[in-house]
């Protein structure tokens, strides 16, 4: 995993600050270099003086990072960038504020050669604390956005009083108990917070925070929004386990935005990692169980319509 290059997808509804955001990476002088994968040059905005100027697609700026314009696939845009590899240490995508985050996070599971060589590192959400409650009810867009982040910037905080403040990160907590809110005005986070996270890595995510999956440790939920962990005391086999989840993902993959989790399979030293995107599945061997550590196994779902006691009982189903 390690010489893969990092790539964060950077999302929110329009105006909520993205492209501020956007702009400090570009112009701050932290000593590394993206390369910045944004949809449209003309409407991202990015101030003109930071291009120094290159081929058509792909603009140098002028703090040693690159732009690129998605005129063209993500995956043929990735597969150029890896030719220029060396010249940077990461990749951000930066989405419209009306895209799913889902097409562009499957794309690193389902192309191979972007596989091989880069991770996706976490999925950024940027979410307007003035106006999110109102997204919620009238754009699916936003909540998309918001089940799909591992890092939600709860931006323009001053603009908003601390009960309105804290209505709103309940109703993020309802859709998404499992992302990290980070409060913030102007988009103004240490870069260290959001890159290079490690957030879609269920395994760095583990260690910062025990107990994020832990069943029963999240209580709110949404309307249609809904998410659910199960754990299994042990290990699972994987002869049952694979095809459950697979046959799982196929019929109800469409209400599923997100599925993870480790597992500890019979017979296997190592932890098990797994992250879904809809239908899209994805998982590896890790680390190794340390000698302290208790061999269980848990998964978690983020989605609508979920059939929590099916899911329940077909995941006990999977013990070994």
């Amino acid at each position: 995993m390690a010489e893969k290059i990092p790539v964060t997808v950077l999302t929110g509804y329009l105006g909520a600050g993205k492209t501020t955001l956007l702009n400090r990476i570009l112009t701050e002088n932290h000593g590394r270099r993206y390369a910045v994968i944004v949809n449209e040059f003309g409407e991202v905005g990015i101030d003109n003086d930071l291009v120094v100027g290159a081929d058509e697609e792909v603009f140098e700026m002028n703090n040693g990072c690159i732009c690129c314009t998605v005129r063209g696939d993500l995956i043929r845009i990735i597969e150029g960038l890896m030719k220029r590899k060396g010249k940077f240490d990461a990749i951000i995508i930066e989405t419209t504020g009306l895209a799913d985050p889902a097409p562009v996070a499957q794309t690193f599971f389902v192309d191979q050669d972007v596989q091989d060589r880069a991770r996706l590192d976490a999925i950024i959400t940027v979410a307007d604390a003035k106006w999110l409650s109102s997204r919620l009810k009238d754009a699916p867009e936003a909540k998309n956005q918001i089940a799909f982040a591992d890092v939600i910037l709860v931006n323009k905080t001053d603009l908003v009083t601390e009960a309105e403040l804290a209505e709103v990160e309940a109703r993020i907590r309802a859709i998404n108990p499992y992302a990290r809110l980070i409060r913030t005005v102007k988009s103004n986070v240490p870069l260290s917070e959001i890159l290079d996270r490690g957030a879609f890595d269920l395994e760095r995510v583990l260690e910062l925070e025990p107990d994020f999956l832990d069943a029963g440790h999240h209580h709110h939920h949404d309307e249609d929004m809904q998410s659910m962990s199960v754990e299994i005391d042990g290990d699972v086999d994987p002869d049952k386990f694979m095809p459950w989840i697979n046959d799982l993902v196929q019929r109800d993959g469409p209400d599923i935005l997100r599925s993870k989790g480790i597992l500890a399979f019979k017979g296997e030293p190592k932890r098990f990692v797994y992250q879904g995107v809809h239908m899209i599945l994805d998982g590896d061997v890790q680390r190794e169980w340390r000698s302290d550590e208790k061999r269980t196994s848990k998964i978690v779902f983020i989605g609508r319509n979920l059939k929590k006691d099916e899911i329940r009982k077909g995941f006990l189903a999977c013990k070994a």
